[in-house]
């Protein structure tokens, strides 16, 4: 896209801006990597402090950050800055709304089936859908206004994705599976795939397999990251809230409930008919066991395992997973155990 003018990016992102407007922007960097023609951010004065060594043409910078960290000699009665300084609320938020603007585009969504592609006579596809290259869709499935299907993707019989669904190639949605409007499903995303479920055979020589005739049902507004799968309820389904945002390599067993707007980071790991109320949040390789809930608002700290209820609200880490005050004390403990251990080992 054609470069940003600094006073156009102030109006943009509503901020304030000290400076030179005239400064063309090309690009967003990193603090470190920054060069003539990129803009930077700076989102505490630990950040500011480098920006003297910057070659950032231009920062957005957190309203909280002291400015007299930027600009030596800064003054408050007459605020200016020799390199644009454009100050806001929040600079996450401003890096969201530019991130678009400098994004390249698209490639456009050209309505239509490709010739390549095998789509079931009894098959609903709206005239406004893109069906990719090798895409499959299956016996009386359903693929509504403005969806994208990309190259590779598979829809099971009777399956339905909703109005402006974003596919990408390589992701496989099984029988009877809904996912909403709106929705982004990531490359090698699975929805659907037979739960884990055995049981001892009577003779104890093997495993019988535990049929799994329900289904899944994504609501509206969901990112499902790459690699992520959601395994079919036994009967009845696995479901997704709305507004819900999963990253990769997600595994959601048969039968979970997963509220509104909840975050699952990478290698969350949720076992069968564990429940999610709205808002959750969930760091990186945590998990938690068969038919838990985990209250609404609450957050589970990266690594915990989670083997009983958690209260709405309540923050838990470590395994098992426990309140999260107390795991610090009870590490914060043992550190200074071992620093005294070690002490006396060494005066032996």
């Amino acid at each position: 896209m054609a470069a940003l003018r600094c006073d156009e990016i102030a109006r943009l992102v509503r901020g304030s801006l000290l400076g030179p407007g005239e400064v063309a922007i090309e690009r967003i960097e990193t603090l470190d990597l920054a060069g003539p023609g990129s803009l930077t951010f700076v989102r505490s004065s630990k950040f500011g402090r480098r920006w003297a060594t910057s070659l950032a043409s231009a920062a957005i910078v957190t309203r909280d950050v002291p400015l007299a960290d930027l600009v030596p000699g800064f003054d408050p009665a007459s605020p200016t800055s020799p390199r644009p300084l454009i100050i806001v609320p929040d600079a996450d938020l401003a890096l969201i709304t530019l991130l678009g603007r400098f994004a390249p585009p698209e490639p456009p969504i050209l309505p239509g089936v490709h010739p390549s592609a095998v789509v079931d006579a009894s098959a609903t596809v709206h005239p406004a859908a893109s069906v990719g290259p090798l895409c499959v869709i299956g016996a009386g499935a359903v693929v509504r206004e403005g969806v994208r299907l990309e190259a590779h993707v598979f829809i099971g019989a009777g399956a339905s994705i909703g109005a402006r669904t974003l596919v990408r190639p390589n992701v496989s949605i099984m029988h009877a599976c809904v996912i909403g409007q709106d929705c982004i499903l990531h490359s090698g995303v699975v929805i659907g795939g037979d739960g884990f479920g055995f049981h001892p055979s009577p003779d104890g020589r093997g495993l019988i397999k535990i049929p799994h005739i329900g289904n899944v049902v994504i609501g509206n507004h969901v990112e499902i990251g790459a690699c992520t799968c959601i395994d079919r309820a036994k009967f009845g389904s696995t479901t997704v809230g709305d507004g819900t945002k999963i990253d990769n390599l997600v595994q959601v067993g048969h039968g979970c409930r997963i509220g509104r707007c909840c975050v699952l980071c990478g290698q969350v790991g949720l076992a069968g008919s564990a429940v999610l109320g709205d808002g959750v949040m969930m760091g990186g390789q945590s998990g938690v066991a068969d038919a838990t809930e985990v209250g609404a608002g609450a957050r589970v700290g990266g690594g915990a395992g989670v083997t009983g209820h958690v209260e709405a609200g309540a923050s838990v880490m470590g395994m098992p997973a426990g309140p999260a005050g107390e795991w610090r004390r009870i590490y914060a403990a043992l550190r200074r155990m071992g620093r005294r251990g070690g002490t006396d080992r060494r005066g032996a």
